[in-house]
């Protein structure tokens, strides 16, 4: 079955159903004119708000939502409403008290009307009717259905300019470590933006399929609120994933770059897995994670040592952490507990975060905090990271380095810029000096 042929199919199940159904889905073949591999160039054929494009860091799973049929600030209320394997989509900024009005939400979910999903080589079609039945069947008719591929464009870039500038950063890490000497923290996240003015505007979607496929090992996804707003990432970093009562998570954290050859590549490896203050900065993050679980689990366990993720710009110090949860703990409960994670924001979390708002020249928004969802049997987030601002003309990317005893300003600044060439390089293919960044 086509995919024409799956929504007149779904549209008849819908007008003719009688038992009070909320989800209806219908697998239908893949195919050129939709698949795995052109899921995003879907997304951006479709004129229904919002968009949410998501792929899991396994690539197991895609998933593209569009429309609203309840939205949520507080995620809460969501388990209310939600039927059997619905899920509610969306994130939260990086800081609860985040504001700035639609562009800069401190929290947003939403129910969508519908649902595309690609997994093992499996399409499915699914519509949610919670308010309007009506209404679902008008979206399903308004989809675009003649999709071409398109060609992706490289953007021209007229200025960039990174806020902080690099004398004020290495102030603000000269002043964070003179904090933590003072017994304020133990460590604190600081971070930069990059914003670059185009020439003209550039489509998220692109950069997300150019992303998929250069960064792998890492979750991407797309959140668009109207056609001139998008916020997209490519992060390697899980916040949490929840499968009924088994939760995974992790702690990364300790950063180095990628080698010029396979020789200095694993020289590199071996420095950052046996260096002290990124072994250091790993272990604060576990050490932060187990305390915020504890009162939400019956039993947890670390891996042992750090392993090492190499990703195409920079390597990680990562270790897993598998729990067993009290049987009533939900999603929004781990969400509260576990965002932000030290990784981003410091620890202890409640200083740092006040160094951080007293100190970064720029509100992050929605960086650093998380994004994916929340559903009664599963829920799963990644950490925002990696992770950019598209508003018209200007793309806004992000970056952050952790300060601990022993970080030299030069060194962080210079491995901000490798984790902003994730998607900067991108955008930008050869190397240019006036934006100081690695391409």
């Amino acid at each position: 079955m086509n995919f024409a042929t799956a929504i007149t199919t779904l549209i008849h199940q819908i007008e003719t159903d009688r038992s009070g159904k909320v989800r209806f889905t219908h697998p239908f073949g893949c195919s050129p004119g939709l698949d795995q591999s052109n899921l995003v160039d879907w997304l951006e054929a479709q004129t229904i708000y919002p968009k949410f494009y998501w792929q899991d860091r396994d690539e197991t799973e895609q998933v593209v939502a569009l429309g609203q049929t309840y939205t949520f600030q507080d995620p809460a209320p969501a388990y209310t409403i939600l039927g059997e394997r619905q899920r509610v989509w969306g994130g939260r900024a990086f800081s609860p008290s985040a504001k700035g009005g639609k562009r800069c939400l401190s929290s947003f979910f939403f129910l969508p009307i519908i649902e595309i999903v690609v997994s093992n080589q499996t399409c499915s079609l699914i519509v949610n009717t919670n308010r309007s039945k009506s209404d679902s069947i008008k979206a399903l008719k308004n989809l675009n259905l003649d999709v071409r591929l398109s060609k992706i464009q490289s953007p021209t870039v007229v200025t960039a300019r990174h806020t902080p500038e690099k004398g004020r950063w290495c102030e603000l890490v000269d002043d964070a470590l003179s904090a933590i000497e003072n017994d304020q923290f133990k460590k604190v996240v600081l971070a930069r933006k990059t914003s670059l003015e185009l020439k003209a505007p550039v489509a998220a979607a692109d950069i997300i399929k150019m992303s998929r496929l250069s960064n792998h090992n890492s979750f991407h996804f797309l959140f668009a609120m109207d056609a001139g707003h998008s916020f997209i990432g490519s992060t390697p970093e899980r916040l949490y994933q929840r499968s009924d009562r088994i939760l995974k998570t992790e702690a990364l954290a300790g950063t180095i770059g990628r080698g010029e050859s396979l020789a200095e590549d694993n020289e590199l490896a071996d420095w950052l897995s046996a260096d002290s203050k990124n072994l250091n900065e790993n272990q604060y993050v576990v050490d932060d994670i187990l305390d915020r679980l504890a009162p939400l689990t019956e039993s947890v366990h670390v891996e042992p040592q750090a392993n090492l993720i190499r990703l195409r710009r920079v390597q990680h110090l990562k270790r897993s952490i598998y729990a067993q949860l009290h049987n009533d703990v939900k999603g929004v409960e781990l969400l509260d507990a576990l965002q932000p994670t030290a990784a981003v924001a410091g620890l202890p979390r409640d200083t740092s975060m006040q160094f951080i708002e007293d100190n970064e020249p720029f509100m992050r928004g929605w960086y650093a905090g998380s994004v994916g969802y929340l559903s009664h049997e599963k829920a799963e987030f990644c950490v925002a990271i990696r992770s950019a601002l598209v508003v018209d003309n200007t793309i806004h990317l992000f970056a952050g380095a952790g300060i601990v005893p022993g970080s030299k300003a030069e060194h962080e600044w210079q491995e901000l810029d490798k984790k902003l060439s994730t998607l900067l390089s991108l955008i930008i293919e050869e190397e240019t000096e006036d934006l100081g960044v690695i391409s």
